[in-house]
């Protein structure tokens, strides 16, 4: 499976941004996928998740009431939307599935994922 993350940009803070993450090679009917951002001196911090088959979702403290994450199975595409942007929210953005239909206490694991897409930008600055 090859993973394709796209719409990331410059937003003024409170603004909005929607990532999408398209899948190709096979169906992400199963496992879990999930949303990352990293930046520069910082580790990989794991953001929203979303089990492909059962829609659970996760989320990290920092991010829940303001960030979704949501699938389109049809079209085999995630979405993360990111509302009330913060400049804290500035980061590469990076989708990742698992084949695992991970948990609580696991899906922010970066070890759990298989793949990766390329990460896209999101810089929140006035």
């Amino acid at each position: 499976v090859q993973l394709q993350a796209s719409g990331g940009g410059l937003v003024q803070p409170g603004g909005s941004l929607r990532l999408s993450c398209v899948a190709s090679g096979r169906s992400l009917d199963s496992g879990t996928i999930g949303w990352f951002r990293e930046v520069p001196g910082k580790g990989r911090e794991g953001v929203s998740g979303i089990r492909a088959a059962y829609g659970t979702t996760f989320y990290s403290r920092s991010v829940k009431g303001r960030f979704t994450i949501s699938r389109d199975n049809a079209a085999n595409t995630f979405f993360l939307q990111m509302n009330n942007l913060k400049p804290e929210d500035t980061a590469v953005y990076y989708c990742a599935w698992s084949r695992y239909t991970l948990i609580t206490s696991t899906w922010s694991q970066r070890a759990q994922y298989d793949t990766w897409g390329q990460g896209t930008q999101v810089t929140v600055s006035s």
